[in-house]
């Protein structure tokens, strides 16, 4: 499949280890350039590329940038993806440490990854925000295995969300349908499920256990 990874961080580096590992067409970029992805590329094989060109001909593009940034990509982005191209969005908003305030999320209630949608004007599916990124290299198993780790995913396309599900387990983890995005408050920083190493069954009732209430170091 042909995957185009905005981002080069610590998931978006190691998501295009995986990936590419797995057999994937992979392009990826970042701000700085495709020059400064030289060493990743030679790494995995992958392709670095300008952002604007991240998403041609891709089937899966992953949003995986600081929530700041998100205005900042190009328009028309995802223009020239693939018929029916899913979007993971990884980001998680952090207004007081990093990203500042962002009336959409704030004023208007938007759940983080409702209002990435809105920014980019395309579905999103929210996956691997609460992931550690080192886990994506050495915490993978095949299905069934006891110790394999679960992640929720939210998104309002169902096919889409299907999609990135498939990819998930191929990836090496079990995933748990956490809703649509306005319920993706559920897997946002600071929830029960927000880093948790756990399996299906804990994945789930940490879900249910989250509060819409953000604490005040969570709010801008």
């Amino acid at each position: 499949m042909k995957i185009g990874i905005i981002g080069a961080g610590n998931i978006g580096g190691n998501l295009t280890r995986r990936l590419t590992a797995l057999g994937h067409d992979v392009s990826v970029a970042n701000s700085r350039g495709p020059q400064t992805l030289t060493a990743l590329a030679e790494e995995t094989g992958a392709t670095p590329v300008p952002v604007e060109q991240a998403a041609k001909g891709a089937e899966v593009v992953v949003i995986t940038i600081p929530v700041k940034a998100v205005p900042d990509l190009p328009k028309g982005l995802l223009d020239d993806a693939a018929e029916g191209v899913a979007v993971i969005d990884t980001g998680n908003y952090y207004p007081q440490q990093r990203d500042g305030r962002i009336a959409g999320i704030e004023d208007e209630g938007l759940t983080e990854s409702a209002w990435t949608a809105r920014e980019i004007g395309h579905p999103v599916v929210k996956v691997f925000n609460g992931t550690y990124a080192q886990d994506l290299l050495d915490r993978h198993r095949p299905a069934g295995d006891p110790d394999r780790l679960a992640v929720p995913v939210a998104g309002d396309d169902e096919a889409a969300k299907a999609k990135v599900r498939a990819l998930v387990d191929e990836l090496g983890f079990d995933t748990v349908d956490a809703g649509g995005l306005a319920d993706s408050w559920r897997q946002e920083p600071d929830t029960p499920v927000y880093g948790l190493r756990a399996g299906v069954e804990a994945v789930t009732e940490a879900l249910a256990a989250a509060s819409p209430q953000r604490k005040p170091e969570y709010r801008g």
